[in-house]
């Protein structure tokens, strides 16, 4: 079958940053290759939409020209990193083809080079860390060379092309067996280090004569990152914001990791200015960048170029159905290669095409519109922008004017159906869940249910390598009462007024896995893997195990009255009065400042807690167990009634563990217990309330 028209965009179930407005609006630029500039934006969470020029007169354009290394392009764009295997074949071609009749840059991204790709000239050929079908020929085609460290959907985590789309084009150009999961590595076995990354660029320079750049993920320390690349003598980075596409990833990695794009640049621009690096290297800025007036935006925080991805392939026909790793792509994009579905070289060149004029003719109305004579006169220019509804300190890091606002967190209903969805294949596959395309999660496209959304976890990468948790072993297990009790990881499960049938499965699962679980009374035969407790007063709840005492608050203050006063083994924190993310954080700081952390155990629970996001984000505010509510079990059973509750239940379990080994690893850590709790120098917020944010003593995105 081949595809030669755009299909119909289905009915979109949740949230989705790439809505039904922005499809369309880039479906009728692909259609007519005629800007329709709008300068207006809908309500939006998201960072840059909150930033805007402080004036723009309609009906002016500017020079879009610029000259990348060593080109003159006719604009700075460059369609980003998609690779052959991810894609389908014929749009990996058709975006050559489209950025040599546009005179814009393209990459190839990690799967090897496709023989039709390579007769192009204007493309940058990526070297990642499985050096799937890498050579020396290989390299030398275009005009440069893209060291893959890391992406902004999966930072910390290698690529990931599953078996079934590893059809025999694919085995030949990736020089894989046919059929096999394609993992790559989380890192470079051979840069371990800013030092051993600086040998790589040189090595890659000497060989080939090509100028070299380092992608990265966007995640805490990118200003130290993107330094440590340019004083090693890349030629520039490529920074992948969190919320950028990709073919497959964890939706657990994808959801909880890395920072915005436009945090990062505006971070890692100043840091280069400030030491005087800035000068000859290039930053190209990347994730959810939907139009000029994004594109426009983040030049003016810093960029030289934009990174068009997810954009592109909507060009083409996408319709963001989050499938493109089953390999059944109905628009033929991200299909495996069997003959079965194709999509038209020529209908897809043609959309690129107007798209790419459309988008460069909108680009020079905003460069003219701002008062400048040509596009290079945009790059940094944050004196033109004013930012809305942000922080201090996210004013603060982007560079931006404005009046600082707090917006007080809202605690809403937390079922939406991308949680159900995620919760049901857990408990239904019992491994962690994989998809595709751009994250939809808080903080900026769904709204923020509780304080952890407004949380990112660090993903590791070059100044702090990631750790494969594929290939290796990563240590999650947590010890309580002084090391005596021990559990295989930091979550648990609260059962207390769960039905008797998911009681009875999840308390059975709990044994087999060895995790905690939080109920009434002590059940024989578990009594070592429960934490029993009895009503003792208002709000207050004691047990009394064999080693030593733990108090149910929910109350801070009453909390630290208790350590003073009374010899216990820890605390358990219930969340009433105020949100757990504050109470465990100053709890933790508390025990800190007097010295005896060591001494105590903090316990969290909260019925609002979904996942392993939650807990791991609790764990960096200084809790050693959270126990999850038993209703994810009732959501991850959805319509299919109660069968199988005892493998549904182990299943969930034994998934989220794994998941835990993910965020670790991409996070570069081996043991949780010892590397993890309490460390919030792993955490970043977006844009989150100053004073809660002091309270947490979690820094904003961007900073150091």
């Amino acid at each position: 079958m081949i595809i030669d028209r755009y299909i119909d965009i289905p009915k979109q179930k949740g949230v989705e940053f790439w809505d039904i407005q922005r499809i369309s609006y880039i479906r009728r630029l692909s259609s007519t290759g005629k800007g329709n500039l709008t300068l207006e934006r809908t309500s939006s969470l998201r960072v840059l939409d909150r930033v805007n020029f402080k004036l723009i007169k309609k009906g002016r354009g500017s020079n879009t020209a610029r000259k990348i290394l060593g080109k003159e392009l006719s604009a700075p764009i460059y369609l980003g990193d998609m690779s052959f295997g991810a894609l389908s074949g014929v749009p990996n071609m058709v975006i050559a083809e489209a950025a040599d009749r546009t005179n814009t840059l393209a990459g190839t991204g990690e799967g090897g080079l496709n023989p039709a790709v390579s007769k192009h000239s204007n493309i940058l050929v990526q070297w990642a860390s499985a050096r799937f079908g890498v050579s020396i020929e290989t390299l030398t085609k275009g005009i440069g060379i893209v060291i893959k460290i890391g992406q902004g959907a999966k930072p910390g985590i290698g690529g990931h092309l599953p078996g079934s789309k590893v059809t025999e084009p694919i085995s030949l150009t990736r020089r894989i067996p046919k059929g096999l999961d394609a993992i790559s590595p989380a890192p470079h076995h051979d840069i371990y280090s800013i030092e051993d990354l600086g040998q790589r660029i040189e090595s890659l320079k000497e060989a080939t004569g090509k100028p070299v750049l380092v992608k990265v993920a966007a995640t805490n320390y990118i200003p130290y990152v993107v330094s440590g690349i340019a004083r090693m003598g890349a030629d520039g980075v490529i920074i992948d914001g969190h919320g950028a596409g990709t073919g497959a990833t964890p939706v657990i990695v994808r959801d909880n990791v890395g920072i915005p794009v436009e945090m990062a640049v505006a971070a890692a621009d100043r840091a280069l200015r400030r030491e005087g690096r800035r000068d000859g290297f290039l930053i190209v800025a990347g994730g959810r960048v939907g139009d000029a007036l994004d594109a426009a935006k983040l030049m003016a925080l810093g960029a030289d170029i934009v990174n068009l991805g997810t954009s592109v392939l909507i060009a083409m026909g996408c319709v963001m159905v989050h499938k493109c790793h089953i390999g059944s792509c109905p628009t033929a994009l991200t299909n495996k290669i069997d003959g079965s579905r194709e999509i038209d070289f020529n209908f897809a060149l043609g959309k690129i095409n107007n798209f790419i004029r459309g988008f460069i003719e909108e680009l020079s109305e905003i460069v003219g519109g701002v008062g400048l004579s040509s596009i290079d006169q945009l790059v940094g220019r944050r004196d033109l922008l004013k930012g809305s509804s942000l922080t201090r300190d996210t004013l603060n890091v982007l560079g931006v004017e404005g009046i600082p606002e707090d917006s007080d967190p809202v605690m809403r209903n937390w079922e939406s159906s991308d949680v159900i969805s995620h919760l049901h294949e857990l408990a239904s596959k019992g491994v962690p869940t994989i998809v595709s395309m751009g994250s939809n999660a808080p903080p900026d496209v769904q709204p923020p249910r509780r304080i952890t959304d407004w949380l990112r976890i660090d993903g590791a990468q070059v100044t702090r390598p990631s750790i494969d948790p594929y290939r290796e072993q990563i240590d999650t297990r947590i010890k309580l009462l002084g090391g005596t009790l021990e559990f295989s990881a930091p979550m648990g499960i609260d059962l207390r007024g769960s039905p008797r049938a998911i009681r009875e499965a999840m308390e059975w699962a709990a044994l087999a896995t060895n995790i905690p679980v939080l109920v009434e009374d002590v059940n024989p035969g578990y009594e070592e893997i429960s934490i029993s407790s009895e009503v003792n007063g208002a709000g207050l709840w004691e047990r009394s195990p064999r080693e030593g005492k733990y108090w149910m608050i929910n109350n801070i203050s009453k909390g630290l009255e208790i350590v003073e006063n009374n010899r216990i083994a820890g605390l358990i924190l219930e969340e009433f009065e105020e949100p757990v993310e504050v109470m465990t954080s100053e709890l933790d700081t508390y025990l800190k400042r007097l010295g005896v952390r060591d001494r105590y155990d903090i316990m969290v629970t909260a019925e609002s807690l979904r996942d392993v996001g939650d807990v791991m984000k609790l764990v960096g505010l200084g809790a050693e167990v959270v126990f999850l509510p038993w209703k994810i079990m009732e959501l991850a059973l959805g319509d299919g009634g109660r069968t199988n509750l005892f493998e549904k239940s182990f299943n969930l379990i034994a998934a989220s563990k794994r998941e835990i080994s993910l965020l670790a690893g991409a996070a570069g850590v081996y043991n949780v217990y010892n590397s993890i709790i309490g460390n919030r120098e792993l955490l970043r917020n977006i844009n989150l309330n100053s004073e809660i944010s002091r309270r947490l003593r979690v820094k904003v995105a961007g900073s150091l």
